[in-house]
């Protein structure tokens, strides 16, 4: 196991099998010393746990924590590719999608979900650029998406 498994291990978590991709992609994808991963829904079990808009069906305390389920999903998505996360430099940027509710704002609070997870898991190397923007809608009407764009250590 992994020191960023252990580590997710003593947080209570444990990194998920792959998410099925929903349409023509790959979860992730390496080129050079840089992964990139497609937006990564909160799936569980190939399931989604809520659906709907944050700040109507879903509540902003929800919705971070569906986003550190996507970070999971992710985290599991760049495994697929590299073999071991401990191989990873750096998480260069996240891009954290909310689907809101028209009057909902707090988009970073939500993405804060996924943010802190990876702090948590690797951390300094979990410190990263960042945006999080307000959608009307996505995929499967899941409320929240992450995808990610790590840095892997050079020669691995």
């Amino acid at each position: 196991m992994s020191k960023v498994e252990e580590k997710l291990a003593e947080l209570g978590l444990t990194l998920p099998p792959v998410a099925a991709p929903v349409a023509a992609y790959v979860p992730a994808l390496r080129t050079g010393e840089f992964v990139f991963t497609s937006g990564q829904l909160p799936m569980v079990g190939g399931k989604l746990p809520s659906t709907g808009k944050v700040g109507a069906e879903v509540t902003p305390e929800e919705a971070k924590e569906l986003a550190q389920t996507c970070a999971l999903n992710a985290l599991a998505a760049v495994k697929s590719v590299i073999g071991d996360l401990d191989l990873i430099e750096r998480v260069v940027k996240v891009v954290g999608f909310v689907a809101s509710a028209p009057d909902f704002t707090g988009q970073p609070a939500v993405i804060n979900g996924a943010s802190e997870l990876l702090g948590q898991a690797l951390g300094e190397a979990g410190v990263h650029a960042r945006s999080a923007v307000g959608v009307t809608v996505l995929p499967l009407d899941a409320p929240v998406e992450v995808e990610l764009q790590v840095r892997i250590k050079p020669g691995a």
